[in-house]
């Protein structure tokens, strides 16, 4: 088999240690050594300049956990380093449990069998984890108020089956009173404000409990936590629109499509980037995020095609835009979303049209240009003789004689 990379090295990396296996092809002569290195900061400096020292073109190594990082934060920029996707070294054919895990990632990559995952630039990189952990303290803000929800109903107070949103201004006014001394329902109801002063005598039956000293030692835990919670967001979200202006113009051409707002803008770009040449197609993309069907097909019979795993924090990202972009009204995402939920159901309805989306970013971000409405008569006017012939086919069927006539045609003949 042709050899591609003369000078190459796999790493087999663990929590504690890296092995790594450098081979060297010159001519007929293939020279192959062995050494561990362990994983703190002066150790992976060995290792790179090791590397070096044996001019090292290419590098290989597992994605294994968070534990690659540190390894391709140093060996970044001077070697061209891959990242291997674990099931995809699986699938190549060999005899991996007979040799050394990185002798033979080694191996494989000296002759072009690896391919490497998509890892963006820096800034990107930066951006991921701030738009990632922004997402992950508004999931902990969430899973807070179903807390407090919990304890108000612990407390015989039904607060959340009147108002709409228990931490709304009315709602937080009356927890703030209650937690001052306050258990009078007529004082704490009128607290109410905007719509909710409709429901006053309902309000009155709700905020009638048994608040005891207990319930008010959890409330004034679980208010200081979440007012921690909207504080580290408001500075995260800062610091989101701080890093995203380099993107300003690519943001503002995704927030073209329906149902993508800045958020989730933001998102697509902390995730994919914006340079879709590191993509082949837009299939592969889609492929990436884990948004296309599975290819499960034996004997000519297709059986069940779930999507992959994916990059869940995209996928995230695109269903809750999906969902917004279905309740969209005259648009092509809407059409397609009702078009699909007859056969398929809400579930996958939602994935195609996440699926959409995202193949819609791509070309955006690829041509850089805005988004174009196709409209939602846009499958009516791809199969306009299938429908026609259709429904035709309908009314005779009920014993109905039809003519068509185009309507420019009808016009003509009025006047």
């Amino acid at each position: 088999m042709e050899v591609i990379y003369k000078r190459c090295c796999g790493l087999d990396v663990h929590k504690k240690m890296v092995v790594a296996c450098l081979i060297i092809r010159d001519g007929e002569e293939v020279k192959k050594e062995i050494r561990t290195f362990g994983t703190m900061t002066s150790d992976l400096l060995l290792l790179h300049d090791w590397l070096l020292a044996n001019r090292v073109t290419h590098v290989a190594m597992e994605s294994t956990g968070i534990y690659w990082k540190p390894i391709y934060n140093l060996l970044e920029g001077n070697f061209e380093v891959l990242l291997v996707n674990a099931a995809h070294l699986k699938a190549v054919p060999g005899k991996k449990t007979d040799v050394k895990d990185c002798e033979w990632i080694a191996d494989l990559l000296a002759h072009g069998l690896l391919k490497g995952s998509f890892i963006p630039p820096e800034p990107i990189r930066d951006l991921r984890d701030l738009t990632r952990y922004r997402k992950s303290l508004t999931e902990e803000r969430n899973r807070e108020v179903n807390r407090l929800q919990k304890l108000l109903e612990s407390a015989n107070l039904k607060l959340s089956s009147v108002a709409t949103d228990v931490m709304g201004v009315s709602g937080r006014a009356m927890l703030e009173a209650i937690l001052s001394g306050s258990t009078d329902p007529e004082v704490l109801a009128e607290l109410a404000r905007g719509k909710l002063r409709k429901k006053l005598s309902l309000l009155r039956e709700a905020l009638r409990g048994r608040f005891r000293p207990h319930h008010r030692f959890m409330l004034e835990q679980i208010l200081s936590h979440l007012d921690f919670l909207d504080e580290t967001i408001e500075r995260v979200s800062k610091e989101v629109e701080n890093r995203i202006v380099p993107f300003l113009k690519e943001i503002e051409l995704l927030k073209t499509i329906p149902g993508v707002d800045q958020k989730t803008a933001e998102v697509i770009i902390s995730e994919i980037g914006v340079d879709m040449s590191r993509f082949p197609s837009h299939r592969h993309l889609a492929s990436w995020a884990g948004l296309c069907p599975g290819n499960n097909e034996s004997a000519g019979k297709r059986k069940s095609g779930k999507v992959r795993k994916g990059s869940q924090w995209l996928k995230r990202g695109l269903m809750e835009s999906s969902w917004a972009a279905s309740r969209a009204k005259e648009t092509y995402l809407s059409a397609l979303f009702h078009r699909m939920v007859r056969r398929k159901g809400k579930k996958k309805a939602n994935v195609a049209v996440a699926h959409a989306i995202l193949i819609i970013a791509y070309h955006i971000l690829k041509k850089r240009i805005p988004y174009y409405e196709l409209g939602a008569d846009y499958f009516d006017r791809l199969n306009l003789k299938y429908i026609t012939h259709h429904l035709v086919n309908r009314l005779n069927g009920l014993g109905y004689k039809v003519i068509l006539e185009p309507l420019s045609l009808a016009a003509c003949m009025e006047t």
